[in-house]
């Protein structure tokens, strides 16, 4: 059986955690699918799986129509649907993660 592991560094991970804080909140959350797919991206694309490396081929654009759906819904059942999100958010980078 071959190797899993996750190489990924200290140093990139805070560069790459600064900046989708920094995108995310300066957009006041508007732009989180970005921080989002950020930092996901890096998390995948250091991780590598009996031998073969994952990767993320999901891009902010494409959570965004999401993200907006989800936030319209928890606003209009009073915070309900919120419990659902974080589901939703983890089935929707699930279908965007392969392996190579």
């Amino acid at each position: 059986m071959k190797e899993s592991y996750f190489d990924g560094g200290l140093g990139s991970y805070i560069i790459t955690s600064i900046i989708a804080g920094l995108i995310t909140s300066l957009t006041l959350g508007i732009c989180a699918p970005w921080g989002i797919c950020m930092m996901y991206r890096w998390k995948i694309e250091h991780t590598v799986i009996e031998g073969r490396r994952c990767q993320f081929t999901g891009t902010a654009v494409g959570l965004f129509g999401s993200w907006i759906k989800w936030l319209i819904l928890t606003i209009i059942t009073l915070g309900i649907y919120g419990f659902w999100v974080h589901i939703k958010l983890e089935q929707w980078k699930v279908s965007h993660t392969r392996f190579y």
